[in-house]
């Protein structure tokens, strides 16, 4: 079989497993604050995010044709196929020590920075398209701040509406409420996440001389979805219990007012065709509301660990993809 199908091939499988990857890593995000207050049972909260995420995968494609074509032109690339299965096995290999660490790291950062990084090693700094990739770089350090600065105005804004209000009656209110800003994260989170992977396999695609355009076939559309709807269906309990308890104790309220603002921030990037990291977006939500709850009920110091993380992700990953590509070079 001709080596550039094999890695074509090759390539699909690791995109459709970094999707099904950060299925159970990222999407737990989605659902912790909504296990963390009791507002839905793991198992529910679990299928009914898997479900929205494949919806919100199939009902969007800016994100993914963004992918395509900002980081660099997959025509210029040399050796692309063996340069986009290095990022994959570098971003995926990034997602598993994150998970199994319980650290909320973002999938967006290690995939872009994998992508960087072997396409940097394979045809040098000069390939980069610079615009495009400092839009996508922007994007992803403004969207966390914003998240934050917005949970911050909207819980405000929120006990100043409910302040004469019973604080148990409002919380179980509330409890109901999140079931549907849960629903409202988790599709949002497909319409992002889930055209990373799409985005890189019909890279792969046009390296390999199978796909003229930037459009995302519809097969490699469902499959991503698919994949990434599964793995939701797995659950990343570690991710769960970080997110929706250790940054602070989270109340329905609480939860709402960060879903929401979660929501907002990362289908506006849907709409605009950036991706963003979800896992900066849905915690920097939870520490913006938090901080207007009462700042000392934040856990500072994991923050602290899991902002650490988000700043080291693009150079190690860039660094592990670079290192891939020249291993993978050897045998391809």
């Amino acid at each position: 079989m001709d080596v550039l199908l094999v890695l074509t091939i090759l390539t699909v499988i690791f995109a459709l497993a970094f999707d099904f990857i950060n299925g159970f890593h990222d999407t737990a995000n989605a659902i912790a604050t909504s296990v963390s207050t009791k507002a839905l049972k793991p198992r529910h909260a679990i299928i009914m995010a898997a479900v929205m995420n494949f919806v919100g995968a199939m009902t969007f494609t800016g994100v993914a044709k963004t992918i395509t074509s900002d980081i660099a032109n997959p025509n210029d690339i040399v050796n692309g196929s063996v340069v986009i299965l290095a990022a994959l096995i570098a971003g995926i290999a990034w997602n598993l020590i994150t998970w199994y660490y319980g650290i909320p790291s973002s999938s967006s950062h290690a995939i872009i920075g994998s992508l960087a990084g072997a396409v940097i090693a394979s045809s040098g700094f000069a390939i980069l398209n610079l615009d495009g990739f400092l839009k996508i770089l922007q994007a992803l350090i403004i969207s966390p701040i914003l998240a934050f600065v917005v949970g911050f105005i909207l819980y405000n804004i929120i006990k100043l509406i409910f302040r004469e209000k019973n604080l148990p009656k409002t919380n179980k209110n509330f409890r109901r409420v999140q079931i549907f800003t849960a629903a409202l994260q988790s599709f949002t989170h497909g319409t992002n996440d889930a055209q990373k992977a799409m985005g890189i396999i019909t890279m792969a695609l046009i390296t390999a001389g199978l796909h003229t355009t930037s459009d995302i076939p519809f097969w490699v559309q469902a499959a991503c979805a698919t994949a990434m709807g599964l793995g939701t269906s797995i659950g990343g309990w570690k991710i769960i219990k970080t997110v929706g308890g250790k940054i602070m104790k989270i109340r329905p309220v609480n939860g709402v007012a960060a879903d929401l603002t979660g929501a907002f921030i990362i289908f506006g990037a849907t709409f605009i065709h950036l991706p963003v990291s979800t896992t900066h977006v849905i915690s920097s939500s939870i520490m913006g509301v938090g901080a207007a709850h009462r700042r000392k009920g934040v856990n500072w110091g994991t923050a602290k660990r899991m902002i650490i993380t988000w700043f080291i992700t693009l150079p190690i990953t860039a660094c592990l993809g670079g290192l891939i590509y020249y291993i993978l070079n050897i045998f391809f």
